[in-house]
């Protein structure tokens, strides 16, 4: 049995936000021969089943790495598997220290194990942007502890025209963050806050241990720096042709094609050969 650990945007969906024809073709075929795909994104839990749901990915062996590693789901039982949420006053902290440099930042409510509400103090360029992608229904709340019953799986800081301030903020917070959370870009206008010995690497090992199959037969692929531990984890890290040169870096191979052109069923057909 083989595990195919893969990212979502601009690695296994193309510029449209879709699973081709092409790539779903391979799905279906490494599904079929007993294998084991982990749908593996910073993405809270939700919008990846939409994904899965939207791609027609239905058969059996599929499981979700949800929020950048922090909540593992068996799509087969419909049940989650592992979970690492944030306390509430790290929200608190993140929020205070983000608003002091006007940085948009936001989190997500949980009912009944599913992402169902994107938190945030506003409704500003910042979220409609990122509700592209991410459809869940908007929560405003100047407090964003207020709706939350426990603590969320992630924060997400967004700067879509000064990337600078996310670094600033980056830094602002490193010593407090040292010992409690990871800040990670999953691009250069996202940066991703969740618990420090979480992350997709972490959930890589997690999945492997609890279906006994050696990390040496698992895949990972990805584009952005929040896909770089699971990569390191994985037998064989694969990079996008699209990746950043840090994540090209860190990986076993690097795709012929990018993100748009199939890259990543191009170069599990030739490994899996």
């Amino acid at each position: 049995m083989k595990l195919l650990f893969t990212d979502l945007d601009d690695t296994l969906l193309n510029n449209q936000s879709q699973v081709s024809p092409e790539s779903k073709a391979f799905l279906d075929e490494f599904l079929a021969s007993g294998n084991r795909l982990v749908l593996s994104s910073g993405r809270p839990l939700t919008s990846v089943l939409e994904v899965k749901e939207q791609a027609a990915l239905n058969q059996p062996g599929i499981f979700v790495s949800s929020s950048n590693g922090t909540l593992v789901y068996d799509c087969d039982n419909r049940r989650i598997i592992m979970k690492t949420c944030l306390p509430l006053s790290y929200v608190s902290y993140l929020q205070e220290q983000a608003e002091a440099l006007s940085l948009h930042i936001h989190t997500y409510r949980e009912e009944d194990g599913k992402s169902d509400a994107i938190i945030s103090a506003a409704d500003n360029e910042e979220i409609r942007y990122y509700r592209r992608r991410v459809h869940l229904p908007l929560m405003i709340s100047e407090n964003l502890c207020e709706p939350l019953s426990e603590g969320p799986c992630k924060l997400l800081a967004i700067s879509l025209h000064n990337p600078e301030k996310l670094e600033t903020f980056r830094k602002n917070i490193a010593d407090w963050a040292e010992d409690k959370i990871q800040t990670i870009y999953s691009n250069k206008q996202y940066l991703e806050l969740f618990d420090r010995n979480a992350g997709k690497g972490s959930s890589l090992r997690f999945l492997c241990d609890y279906l006994q199959v050696p990390v040496s037969d698992a895949y990972a692929a990805g584009d952005a720096d929040n896909d770089i531990s699971m990569l390191e984890a994985a037998g064989c890290g694969i990079a996008m042709k699209n990746a950043t040169d840090k994540v090209k870096a860190h990986a076993d191979v690097v795709t012929d094609l990018d993100n748009d052109q199939n890259g990543l069923a191009d170069m599990m057909r030739k490994l899996l050969h």
